[in-house]
C-alpha cells in the first residue's frame, strides 16, 4: 500500500509593488542634486554650471551613457563642457530626468527640440512634435516643415507637408511662402495632392514668388514651371495670362512649356500621346469639411429638416432634424458640434437652443437658453466662446450680446453694440468679432462695428457701400465677404469684401440671383451662398464664387428651399464612420 503524504500547507504570501516608491525616490535623488550633495558631475553649458549626478543622467540619456560608461576622457571628468545646445534647453531637461515632468511651450520649443535630438532624449522629441502638430496654420506650417526637416523629425514633417498641401490657398498667401527655398518651393508644387481648385493658382503662387526677388529668382523660373500643370489650365488663361506675362516670354524654356500645353489643348485627338506629369489631374485627400444648412423658412412655415453637403460626393443629403422648427436662426460650430440658436417656430420667438453631433447624427437640447427670446439672431465663435449678437425679441430690435462657454454651460452677457440689429451679419477676422449692417428696425443698415473681447468694446470701422439686412457673411481670403440681404427696396444680388488692413470695403461680381436671408459659408476652400429669397421664389440652388474668373457659377441644390436658415462647416474625420 502506497504511504499517504499530505501536502504541506503553503505559506501565506503578499507580493506588494510600491505606486509611490519611484516618485518618492527621484523626488529625493532632485533634493540631493538642489543641495549639491553626492553629485558626481558638474556640466558646463554656456554660462550655466548644472550639479548632477551620472547614473540618473546615464539612466535617462543614450548620449551620456555612452558619455559616462565609454572610453571618453569625459567619463574620468568631473567637469563637462557641452557644446552647441541651448543652457536654459539644456537645464529643462535635466530637470525633466530628475522629475518626470516638462512644459512644451512657443517660447522654448525651438531650442528644446533640437536638445532632445542631441540628448537623444526620444520621448521629449515626441512631445515638442505633438505641440508643434497642435500650432501648425498656414502662417506657420511652411516654418514647422523646414524645422522637422532639419531635426529629422519624420512624423512631423509628413503632417506639416500634408497640412501645407490640404490648406495650399492660404499657404501661397502668407509670407513664409515668398520666403522659401526653390527646393522647397518645387517639392511643394510637385505633389499630386496639393488641394487647389485649378492649376491656375499654382501659376499665381508660383509668379508671386519670383516676383518676391524677381533679379535672384527668375533663373528658377523655367526650372519651377515644370512642376504647374500648364496643360490643364483653361485655354483663356493660359494665352491670356501666362502667354502675355513677360518672364514667361523672354525664357526660351518657359516658352516650350507653353507649346507644350497650347498642343494639348488644341489637339485633343492626340491627348493620349502627350501624356505626363503635367498631364496628370491633382488629386488633393479630403479636406474632410461638410456644410450642414438648418432649418429657415420654406411655402409659408418655419422648418426643422437639417442636410448637410459633402464636396467629395457633391451630394446633399437629410439628417436629423432638430427640435423645434427655427426660421431666422443662428447657427455656429464649436469643438466642431453645430449649435442653433433662437429663431422663430412660426408662433413665437425662442430663447432655446439646440447642439447637433455629426458623429452621432443627433441634436440635443441640454444647452443653457439665451436670456432672451431671438430671432434673425447673428452668431458667431470667438475665442471658444459662442456670442449671439443682436436680432429681435418680438417688441423691439436688439443690440445686446451675450457668450457661451460650454465649459460651464452658462451665457453672460458683453458689452453692447452701439447700434440695434436684426438680421445682422457676424464674422470674425484676427481676433475680432464683426456686426456687419442689418436693419435698426426701421431701416437697413450699412453700418459696420467690431468687437475686441481683450477691452469688451465696440469700436466702428468703415461702413459698406450698400445698405443690407438679412445678409449672408463670411471670411474668405482673410477678407470678410458681405453677399446679397434686402435694402429700402429690393431683394439684392450684389456682394462686397471688407480689407481690415485698408479699412475699405470694395464691390465683389453680383451674385447671379437676387438673395435675401441667404447662408454664406466656407467650405474646403470655396465661397458657397446658399438658399435665401429671389423677392419671388424661395430658394434651394447654390452657387460658388471663382476668384480666378471673377464670377459667381450656380451650382446645384439643396432638398429644401431655406429663407433664413443658418449655415454651418465641420471638419469631419479623415474616414467617416457614420454613412447615414
Amino acid at each position: 500500500m502506497e504511504p499517504h503524504f499530505e501536502r504541506p500547507p503553503s505559506p501565506a504570501r503578499l507580493p506588494y509593488t510600491s505606486d509611490k516608491h519611484p516618485r518618492h525616490t527621484l523626488e529625493a535623488i532632485n533634493v540631493l542634486r538642489k543641495h549639491r550633495e553626492l553629485c558626481d558631475v558638474v556640466l558646463i553649458v554656456g554660462q550655466r554650471k548644472i550639479f548632477a549626478h551620472r547614473v540618473i543622467l546615464s539612466a535617462c540619456s543614450p548620449y551620456f551613457h555612452a558619455m559616462f560608461t565609454g572610453e571618453l576622457a569625459e567619463s574620468r571628468q568631473t567637469e563637462v563642457t557641452i557644446r552647441d545646445i541651448d543652457e536654459a534647453a539644456m537645464e529643462l531637461l535635466i530637470d525633466f530626468c530628475y522629475t518626470s515632468m516638462i512644459t512644451v511651450e512657443e517660447s522654448n520649443v525651438q531650442t528644446l527640440l533640437p536638445a532632445a535630438c542631441l540628448l537623444q532624449l526620444a520621448e521629449i522629441q515626441d512631445v515638442c512634435c505633438e505641440f508643434l502638430k497642435r500650432q501648425l496654420d498656414p502662417s506657420n506650417c511652411l516654418g514647422i516643415r523646414a524645422f522637422a526637416d532639419t531635426h529629422a523629425c519624420r512624423d512631423l514633417l509628413r503632417i506639416a507637408d500634408k497640412f501645407t498641401q490640404h490648406n495650399f490657398q492660404e499657404v501661397m498667401e502668407s509670407e513664409e511662402f515668398l520666403l522659401l527655398p526653390v527646393n522647397q518651393l518645387m517639392d511643394i508644387i510637385s505633389s499630386d495632392e496639393l488641394n487647389v481648385r485649378s492649376e491656375e493658382q499654382v501659376f499665381n503662387a508660383v509668379m508671386g514668388w519670383v516676383r518676391y526677388g524677381v533679379q535672384e529668382r527668375r533663373l528658377h523660373l523655367p526650372t519651377v514651371l515644370q512642376h504647374v500643370r500648364l496643360p490643364l489650365m483653361s485655354p483663356k488663361f493660359l494665352v491670356g495670362t501666362v502667354g502675355s506675362d513677360i518672364l514667361v516670354k523672354s525664357d526660351e524654356s518657359c516658352r516650350d512649356l507653353l507649346d507644350e500645353a497650347k498642343n494639348y489643348l488644341l489637339l485633343p485627338q492626340e491627348r493620349p500621346l502627350m501624356q505626363g506629369p503635367r498631364t496628370r489631374p491633382r488629386k488633393p485627400i479630403r479636406c474632410g469639411e461638410v456644410l450642414f444648412a438648418v432649418g429657415g423658412w420654406c411655402s409659408g412655415d418655419a422648418i426643422s429638416s437639417v442636410e448637410r453637403y459633402d464636396p467629395q460626393t457633391n451630394e446633399w443629403r437629410m439628417v436629423a432634424p432638430m427640435g423645434k422648427r427655427r426660421c431666422g436662426v443662428g447657427v455656429a460650430v464649436l469643438n466642431d458640434l453645430l449649435y442653433a440658436v433662437g429663431g422663430h417656430d412660426g408662433q413665437s420667438y425662442l430663447n432655446s437652443i439646440e447642439r447637433y453631433d455629426p458623429q452621432t447624427n443627433q441634436w440635443s437640447s441640454d444647452v443653457a437658453p439665451t436670456s432672451s427670446c431671438r430671432t434673425s439672431v447673428g452668431v458667431a465663435v470667438l475665442d471658444t466662446f459662442l456670442y449671439a449678437v443682436g436680432g429681435q425679441d418680438g417688441v423691439s430690435c436688439l443690440n445686446f450680446v451675450e457668450r457661451y462657454d460650454p465649459q460651464t454651460n452658462r451665457w453672460t452677457k458683453a458689452s453692447s453694440m452701439s447700434t440695434r440689429r436684426l438680421g445682422v451679419g457676424v464674422a470674425v477676422l484676427a481676433g475680432y468679432l464683426y456686426a456687419i449692417g442689418g436693419s435698426d428696425g426701421t431701416s437697413p443698415l450699412n453700418t459696420v462695428e467690431r468687437y475686441d473681447p481683450r477691452n469688451n468694446r465696440w469700436t466702428p470701422v468703415a461702413p459698406m457701400g450698400t445698405r443690407r439686412k438679412h445678409l449672408g457673411v463670411a471670411v474668405y481670403s482673410n477678407m470678410i465677404y458681405a453677399v446679397g440681404g434686402r435694402d429700402d427696396a429690393t431683394e439684392l444680388s450684389s456682394a462686397e469684401r471688407y480689407n481690415p488692413q485698408s479699412n475699405a470695403w470694395q464691390p465683389v461680381v453680383a451674385m447671379t440671383s437676387r438673395r435675401s436671408g441667404v447662408g454664406l459659408a466656407v467650405v474646403n476652400g470655396q465661397l458657397m451662398a446658399i438658399g435665401g429669397f429671389d423677392g419671388t421664389t424661395y430658394l434651394k440652388t447654390v452657387e460658388i464664387y471663382d476668384p480666378e474668373q471673377n464670377c459667381w457659377k450656380l451650382f446645384g441644390g439643396m432638398n429644401y428651399r431655406r429663407l433664413g436658415g443658418g449655415v454651418g462647416v465641420v471638419k469631419m474625420p479623415q474616414q467617416e464612420s457614420h454613412l447615414w
